[in-house]
C-alpha cells in the first residue's frame, strides 16, 4: 500500500485531477438567501464515499501497487458500496466482508456491483478481522472506510466544487463527522481558502468530541439514529489534528434534531437523505453566516418519510 503522509492541500488537488471524469461533480442548490445545499447524495453509489474509493484505487494503480487479488474492505455500508463500485469500473476484483447480521438489501447491492461478499461473524469487528486475514493471505489491497489520506483527499475534492458553484462564495462549510474522513478532507481544503468548517456530530455518537476532550484518539460510545453511517467508535488521527486547527467549530446535535432535519428535507424540498446527511443539516447557522451544508449520502429507507 502507498505510504500514508499527512493530508495536505496538494494531495487533494492531486486527487481532484486523478478522479476527474470518474465521479459526478456535485450539484449545489440554494436553500435560503445565503444558505446552500451540496447535493453529494447524488454521487455514484449514493454517497461521497465514491470519491475516496476511486482515488484510492487509481493512486495505487498509477504506482503499480494494485495486486491481481484486487481490493478488499470490511464494510457493509457506504464505504463497501463505493469500493465495490470503483473496482467494477476498472475491472478489479473486490471482496467485501460483512457480519452475518448485515441487511440483505446491502448484500444484494454489493453483489450487484460485482463484489464477492463474505459474511463472517456476528459483529463488524469479526468481519474486519476476517478481512485483514484475507488481505494477508491473498495479497489483496485492504482499503479503509475513512482512515487513509487517499480516502480523505478524495472526499476533500468536494470543497472546491462546492465553493466554486456558490455565487459570491461561502464563509462556512458544514459537514457531518463519523470517522472523520469527509471532515478531514473538506476542512483541509476549506481552511486553505480561509473558509471555516463546522464539524457536526450526534450527541450520542461523538468520537471527535471525545478525542478533543481526551487530547488523543479514544474509543467512544455509539448510540444514535445516525450510527449506521456515523457510528465509528473512534476518529482518525488526521481528523483530530484537523479539528484542533483555528477555523474549525465542533458541534453536537441531538437525535431529535437529526430526525426533524431529515423529515424537513423531505417535507419541504422532497430530498431523501440518510440520517448522517441530516446531521449536518440540523446545524443552525449563525446570524449573517453564509453556509453550504454537505448532504453526504442517501442510502436510506423511505418508510418513515412518506
Amino acid at each position: 500500500m502507498l505510504p500514508a503522509p499527512l493530508l495536505t492541500p496538494g494531495e487533494i488537488k492531486a486527487a481532484a485531477d486523478r478522479i476527474a471524469g470518474h465521479i459526478r461533480p456535485v450539484a449545489v442548490a440554494q436553500a435560503a438567501p445565503g444558505h446552500f445545499l451540496a447535493l453529494e447524495f447524488m454521487q455514484h453509489t449514493g454517497s461521497f464515499k465514491a470519491r475516496g474509493a476511486m482515488n484510492f484505487l487509481l493512486a495505487h494503480r498509477e504506482a503499480g501497487l494494485l495486486p491481481d487479488a484486487g481490493l478488499t474492505i470490511a464494510s457493509g455500508g457506504n464505504a463497501g458500496l463505493a469500493c465495490a463500485w470503483a473496482a467494477r469500473e476498472h475491472g478489479v476484483r473486490a471482496t467485501v466482508f460483512l457480519p452475518q447480521t448485515a441487511p440483505p438489501v446491502k448484500v444484494a447491492r454489493l453483489r450487484a456491483y460485482g463484489a464477492e461478499v463474505r459474511l463472517t461473524g456476528a459483529r463488524y469487528d469479526e468481519a474486519r478481522a476476517a478481512c485483514e486475514e484475507f488481505a494477508a493471505a491473498s495479497g489483496a489491497l485492504a482499503s479503509h472506510a475513512y482512515d487513509h489520506p487517499l480516502v480523505s483527499a478524495g472526499a476533500g475534492t468536494l470543497t472546491d466544487e462546492v465553493v466554486d458553484r456558490v455565487p459570491d462564495g461561502v464563509d462556512t462549510l458544514v459537514v457531518s463527522v463519523g470517522g472523520g474522513g469527509l471532515f478531514a478532507g473538506v476542512a483541509t481544503a476549506a481552511l486553505e481558502r480561509g473558509i471555516e468548517v463546522v464539524a457536526v456530530e450526534p450527541e450520542n455518537c461523538r468520537a471527535l468530541h471525545a478525542a478533543l476532550a481526551a487530547g488523543r484518539v479514544v474509543d467512544s460510545a455509539v448510540d444514535s439514529v445516525a450510527a449506521d453511517s456515523l457510528g465509528a467508535p473512534r476518529v482518525s488521527q488526521s481528523a483530530l489534528d484537523t479539528a484542533r486547527r483555528a477555523g474549525v467549530r465542533p458541534v453536537l446535535v441531538p437525535d431529535a434534531a437529526i430526525v426533524r432535519a431529515r423529515q424537513q428535507l423531505w417535507d419541504e424540498r422532497r430530498l431523501v437523505v440518510e440520517h448522517a446527511a441530516a446531521t449536518a443539516y440540523a446545524y443552525a447557522p449563525q446570524p449573517g453566516e453564509r453556509t453550504a451544508v454537505v448532504l453526504c449520502g442517501a442510502n436510506t429507507g423511505l418508510a418513515d418519510l412518506v
